[in-house]
């Protein structure tokens, strides 16, 4: 399996030794996974290994021809990665929510804050970890619940989500990235990048994901500087990042993919 790990999600904790460890739910288990300079362990800590977490691979090979050189060049010196295609529907849905609004080291430290508070904590190997709490378990907090951990602008959109999770995740678990993607905006204040965020999360296809998403523009742009990148406010930045992969959607999925794991690689 290939070395470099993607650790853009919130859940992933790293530690001064250059390690890294989360847990997460993967059908009735609980589970945690560390990496370290022994590479990758996965364990079931509580529950049954009905579903097995699994690691979405990318190689640079993929990227777009057509994508700068000196971006293709920057994502290439990582070499292949590899991402956890997020187990669980609902923490994906959580995670998309909780990055509304805000800066994403704010989001980070409130999705640890918001798993920690109310959700389900687990040793792991360096330290503890915590996993969301499930959805049944939002729908019973009071308001009171999500301004004590700073979530009190997200808690309709949480109680929503938590309301139509509960009556379609069956139908929803077996969609595509792209059906799932326009399932989840019919959930009140969830947008198409919302949306989208949750969708790539899950089933590991960065093709959906919102390209002109803040992450990517600051990262292509620290790759190559150089290069005349629209400006903040510029709307052309996602035709631009699209149009390189053209109608390749593994490509798509390669440039976006590879440049969110160089961020986190580097931060």
């Amino acid at each position: 399996m290939a070395g470099v790990l993607t650790t853009d999600h919130p859940a992933w904790h790293r530690y001064e030794s250059g390690a890294c460890a989360r847990a997460v739910r993967a059908g009735s288990g609980l589970w945690v996974m560390s990496h370290d300079t022994y590479g990758l362990r996965v364990d079931c800590v509580d529950g049954s290994e009905d579903v097995k977490p699994s690691f979405v691979v990318t190689d640079p090979a993929g990227l777009p021809a057509a994508a700068p050189s000196a971006l293709r060049d920057g994502l290439a010196e990582l070499g292949a990665s590899q991402r956890l295609a997020n187990p669980w529907l609902w923490d994906a849905i959580t995670t998309a929510i909780l990055r509304q609004v805000v800066r994403a080291d704010q989001a980070r430290k409130l999705y640890r804050t918001w798993c920690a508070t109310y959700g389900t904590a687990v040793e792991g190997p360096f330290g503890p970890l915590a996993v969301a709490p499930t959805h049944t378990r939002v729908l019973e907090l009071p308001d009171s619940s999500f301004a004590a951990v700073g979530a009190k602008f997200h808690r309709t959109a949480l109680q929503a989500a938590a309301e139509h999770y509960d009556r379609h995740h069956d139908a929803w678990g077996h969609a595509d990235a792209g059906e799932l993607a326009v399932a989840l905006t019919s959930i009140p204040r969830i947008g198409p990048w919302t949306a989208r965020a949750a969708a790539a999360d899950f089933i590991g296809d960065f093709s959906i994901y919102p390209h002109d998403d803040l992450a990517v523009r600051t990262w292509a742009a620290q790759i190559a500087p150089a290069y005349p990148w629209p400006g903040k406010k510029d709307k052309a930045f996602g035709p631009l990042w699209s149009g390189w992969a053209g109608d390749d959607r593994i490509a798509l999925h390669t440039l976006t993919l590879a440049t969110l794991t160089w961020g986190a690689h580097i931060r």
